[in-house]
């Protein structure tokens, strides 16, 4: 019933941008092709189907929205290239895709970076002109800004209570991330294996993997909690995201329907953020009753605390600039 009412507010807030004029002429639809990673069923894919929609009934059936769910157009760092040479239209991607299209947004994924969302809603907005800029010199329009879930070490078969604990463990690490291999180099005596999105449940079900770092509506969706045993309740950091669009075939639509498109994306992109923050936190709770909770003591948080700090001092080396850590660092304390 809240899910109802979650979604009929969602579509009542997109579509009430529609005012006048749905019932244009909709014999030459321009159809906008957008890529993702997660499954149409997810809460994600509900709220892009109601601002498909949404879309729909603004335009009078000349601007369609279409959807490729569950990596159809490949893992991100694919779909980025696809937008780059007019294959694809747009994705909603993570912080891992955004890295793709401008890497400095990749440094809000640094760990131990924010220790709350609203850190991460100061940070992400004082940097948020600077990273939509670098993403339209790259060619990209950031139709909206929208959030993953908090990331939480989750193991099978052991209980990982300070960096000295992951030794041994068979860590999956995102083929695309520039931030994890880095962070299992400080921690040392970790071989990562180097994984796209689709891989992840197969290397699971066989062993090949038994750690990974990730929101627990993630694992959840995913299916890999169901090979998973036990959880991390401290978060080691905050998974973002955002929808974005090829300026290319953003500029060549007719001005009222870049208009339409760029509202509802906005509108699609908030609803998510409130959307996904709320479903990580029910996601939690659930992998919490079935799974063995780890609670770090004050000393084991420092111990990570610490780490967060090494790491990202390795990321200021070469990753991103000196001057962006120490940025998001003073946003983020």
């Amino acid at each position: 019933m809240m899910l109802r009412r979650a979604m009929v507010k969602l579509l009542g807030a997109l579509t009430v941008l529609a005012g006048i004029g749905a019932s244009q002429d909709a014999s030459a639809a321009e159809v906008i092709t957008i890529g993702t990673l997660a499954p149409k069923s997810s809460p994600w894919g509900q709220v892009f189907s109601v601002w498909e929609k949404a879309v729909a009934e603004k335009s009078g059936g000349r601007l369609e929205l279409r959807f490729y769910y569950n990596g159809q157009q490949g893992d991100e760092a694919a779909m980025v290239g696809k937008m780059k040479s007019g294959q694809l239209d747009g994705a909603a991607v993570t912080a891992v895709g955004l890295g793709k299209v401008h890497k400095p947004i990749l440094a809000l994924q640094m760990p131990g970076l924010f220790s709350s969302w609203a850190k991460l809603d100061a940070a992400r907005e004082t940097m948020r002109p600077e990273f939509e800029k670098g993403a339209e010199d790259a060619g990209f329009r950031i139709l909206g800004w929208g959030d993953v879930g908090q990331a939480h070490l989750i193991t099978k078969g052991v209980a990982v209570r300070t960096p000295d604990d992951f030794k041994g463990t068979k860590p999956y690490v995102w083929r695309d991330d520039a931030v994890m291999p880095v962070f299992f180099q400080v921690i040392g005596g970790v071989t990562p294996v180097p994984l796209g999105i689709p891989e992840v449940l197969p290397n699971l079900g066989t062993g090949a993997v038994n750690a990974l770092v990730a929101p627990a509506l993630v694992a959840e969706q995913l299916q890999w909690a169901s090979k998973l045993d036990t959880i991390v309740a401290d978060a080691s950091g905050f998974a973002v995201g955002a929808l974005v669009l090829s300026s290319k075939k953003l500029d060549a639509l007719p001005a009222d329907l870049k208009t339409i498109l760029q509202d509802t994306g906005k509108v699609a992109a908030t609803a998510l953020t409130k959307r996904i923050r709320s479903e990580d936190d029910a996601a939690f709770g659930r992998l919490k009753g079935k799974m063995t909770v780890v609670e770090l003591t004050a000393d084991q948080k420092t111990k990570w605390q610490g780490l967060f700090k090494q790491v990202r001092s390795r990321l200021s080396q070469g990753t991103f600039s000196p001057d962006l850590v120490a940025k998001l660092e003073g946003l983020g304390g």
